[in-house]
């Protein structure tokens, strides 16, 4: 049994078949409090989602079980509990988020939702827990990472992770790019690029895939789990194939969300070396989300991040050009991908800590 503090219920989420369905007023509500609570951290509201865009990412799919609770105070929604659990044969690991409205902080619910976390994770044999938090800059005692790249504060989120057994395993820095003007020195650098990305050429689409892609999309998309650096955070490996990818890219679809795939193929032989992938919700105005780029392991040398990230970023430009800026995440030690944002005129913001914990 867990012991709740007085006047806390952690309510299992029910997931609406449709966001304006009777029972759907627990996940708007939800959704409303999520965005607050990102806020309240990032003091901006670039991570803010209307509830109808975020729903298709919570229905159940092949891939993934998705478990939602209420952290309800005195009848009032104060935050959430989310634990994701991977579907692959064998899975040991279990992700999980606590967010909590800052004025309940230091009540003990982080501590009571955490024991929910990790007895629901022992329940479904996972061994292996990891998050991910916002550390914004204070002045203070620092944490560094055990990579030797990068640390964050020593606040109230990496004190609560250090209390439940956790170890920092790795940083990820935030990025900005502001979209205002940056067309030319774009084209500079696809040209450049282009120079020595010879032997390949660019596709591009809006999802969903074309079928001539789907597999060979799902192989790279595949790669993104054991290709990209995770430092000592330990990542059971993802099989995709072309249901998965169709399963993926219906939680943007459905939600009616934009996304633009940018992949470089290696013209002789027609195999996909290279991707990236712009994202944006229904608000053309909103900031854009740059999110999985990747390289295949034997296609490296030939700048072929850059050819794909400028030329996705060209046509972003075109396609959606009231979008103001970019933002982005790359591991702190991926220094070939952070050299390649940099140069494009990406500038840090905030770092984020990846935090591990293994079940006795």
């Amino acid at each position: 049994m867990i012991t709740l503090p007085a006047g806390l219920e952690l309510r299992p989420l029910r997931i609406p078949a449709s966001i304006d369905d009777a029972d759907a007023a627990d996940f708007r509500e939800m959704t409303r409090v999520r965005n607050i609570v990102y806020a309240e951290i990032a003091g901006h509201d670039d991570h803010a989602m209307p509830a109808d865009e975020l729903l298709p990412a919570y229905r159940p799919t092949a891939s993934q079980i998705r478990l939602l609770w209420l952290a309800v105070v005195d009848g009032e929604v104060v935050g959430r509990v989310g634990l994701d659990l991977p579907q692959e044969e064998g899975a040991r690991t279990a992700f999980w988020l606590i967010e909590l409205r800052r004025n309940v902080w230091g009540r003990g619910i982080g501590r009571a939702a955490h024991d929910l976390i990790e007895r629901t994770a022992r329940e479904h044999g996972r061994t292996v827990l990891q998050s991910w938090a916002e550390h914004p800059a204070v002045a203070g005692p620092q944490l560094d990472a055990p990579t030797g790249f990068g640390h964050i504060p020593l606040d109230h989120a990496a004190r609560f992770f250090l209390a439940s057994g956790y170890r920092l395993e790795q940083i990820v820095r935030q990025s900005y790019l502001d979209l205002t003007g940056a067309e030319p020195h774009l084209r500079r650098l696809l040209a450049e690029a282009e120079e020595a990305a010879a032997g390949y050429r660019v596709i591009q689409w809006i999802l969903p895939t074309p079928p001539e892609f789907v597999e060979a999309y799902a192989a790279m998309k595949s790669r993104m789990v054991t290709d990209a650096p995770s430092a000592g955070l330990d990542y059971d490996e993802e099989q995709w194939d072309a249901n998965r990818v169709l399963e993926w890219e219906r939680t943007y679809t459905d939600a009616e969300r934009h996304v633009l795939v940018t992949v470089a193929q290696h013209v002789d032989t027609g195999e996909l070396a290279a991707f990236n992938e712009l994202a944006i919700g229904k608000d053309p105005t909103t900031v854009t989300s740059q999110e999985d780029t990747l390289v295949v392991a034997a296609h490296r040398g030939h700048r072929l991040g850059m050819l794909v990230k400028c030329a996705g970023l060209l046509a972003w430009r075109e396609a959606v050009p009231e979008s103001p800026r970019v933002m982005t995440y790359n591991a702190e030690e991926n220094r070939p991908m952070l050299s390649i944002n940099e140069a494009i005129g990406f500038v840090p913001t905030s770092y984020e800590g990846a935090w591990q914990k293994t079940l006795a």
